[in-house]
């Protein structure tokens, strides 16, 4: 089984933190967790009932969906107003676009037929070269947002003539307790950190911006380009470290946490040449 000798391994994920946590774990490495957002729900009821209306009365011709979180709580709150069979119903009319496996699980299990699903790495500009090969002059697109709104893609959307009606259920805030952030910086600046591993561009941004408001901005970007393997689990996040001109020295073949592990431990095989080269952190 691939190891992580006994390194540390700082991660940023907030919800599934104990997952990749114990993943690290399983092989060998040390995990730090720090997580750098919250998902925090919008408090946006009139916005979504009016959405889920529109979708319902039609017409719509496309829908796309981006996230599993964000497609469940869509679906939560159309069933909390009563709305939830009547909008399966109507999902049945446009084609349904799903960017990667965690909205087409969620869509499966209520039975939603998927046209599109793009390939991995499974990001907007996947999804994108798909519906380019359709006519979308003068048709709605239903775009349902991640924590961050979808700017690039909706705009892409509308310069292929579609309306596009867009609905965001969650953001990514801060959290609430920036202590365990900053003491990972200050770790980090120590040299008790091998590795920092990134899945998604969200903590990247989180994590300048809580350093920069604990006065270590500058400390922490000097840190990240001279210190710990950076590890991207996919496009998105490495164009989010470059964006601070931080390099990417691990990706992962597919977009999982499982893969980027093993990426991880692959890169540390290599970078030190003997046992010896590979003690703490």
């Amino acid at each position: 089984m691939a190891s992580l000798y006994g390194k540390t391994i700082a991660i940023l994920e907030a919800r599934r933190s104990q997952e990749l946590a114990s993943l690290i774990e399983r092989h060998g490495g040390v995990p730090y967790v720090a997580p750098t957002l919250r998902e925090a729900l919008l408090e946006n009821e009139a916005e979504v009932a009016g959405f889920i209306d529109r979708v319902i009365q039609g017409p719509v011709d496309l829908a796309i969906f981006l996230t599993g979180v964000g497609t469940q709580r869509l679906l939560d709150r159309a069933e909390a107003l009563g709305r939830k069979e009547a909008l399966l119903a109507a999902l049945a009319r446009p084609l349904v676009a799903a960017r990667g496996p965690k909205p087409v699980a969620v869509l499966k299990r209520h039975n939603v037929r998927i046209d599109l699903v793009p390939p991995e790495p499974n990001t907007s500009d996947d999804l994108l070269a798909l519906l380019r090969a359709y006519d979308w002059h003068g048709k709605t697109v239903a775009l349902q947002h991640y924590g961050r709104p979808n700017e690039a893609l909706r705009d892409a959307l509308q310069a292929l003539g579609a309306q596009v009606l867009e609905v965001s259920l969650y953001r990514w805030d801060l959290p609430a307790d920036q202590g365990p952030v900053v003491a990972f910086v200050e770790a980090l600046l120590a040299g008790q950190i091998a590795v920092v591993a990134l899945t998604s561009a969200s903590q990247v941004h989180n994590l300048v911006a809580i350093a920069e408001g604990a006065g270590l901005g500058d400390d922490l970007l000097r840190a990240l380009r001279a210190g710990p393997l950076l590890a991207s689990v996919g496009p998105v996040c490495s164009r989010a470290l470059e964006a601070y001109d931080l390099p990417v020295h691990v990706t992962p073949e597919h977009p999982k946490m499982g893969h980027l592990v093993l990426a991880v431990a692959a890169a540390l095989e290599a970078r030190y040449s003997a046992p010896a080269g590979l003690a703490a952190p």
